[in-house]
């Protein structure tokens, strides 16, 4: 195995290891919308944004050692991210 097979091996493992925390935090994002007809929870909304940014650091760190492209951390950050955005509205329009 070639050093450049390592570093693609890694590459990859990076990238796998990023969708699966995007999942988990996208699945965080998907059970409260499905409860927005129950109580507003705040500490909920405390745990995404901690998960959230402990995500982000993760992502910044991969682009850092050249184990992701930026362009690919930054999509992966901007889906979740959306998706956070619309999770925010539909609790603001129900808090009114």
């Amino acid at each position: 195995m070639t050093s450049s097979d390592l570093q693609e091996q890694l590459n990859l493992k990076a990238l796998n290891l990023l969708k699966e925390d995007a999942d988990k935090i996208e699945k965080l994002i998907e059970v409260q919308m499905e409860n927005l007809a129950m109580r507003y929870c705040p500490l909920y909304e405390e745990v995404l944004d901690t998960q959230m940014y402990g995500f982000s650091r993760q992502v910044d760190y991969a682009i850092r050692v050249g184990l992701i492209q930026e362009t690919v951390g930054k999509q992966i950050l901007s889906k979740l991210e959306r998706n956070l955005a619309v999770l925010y509205e539909a609790l603001n329009n129900k808090k009114e």
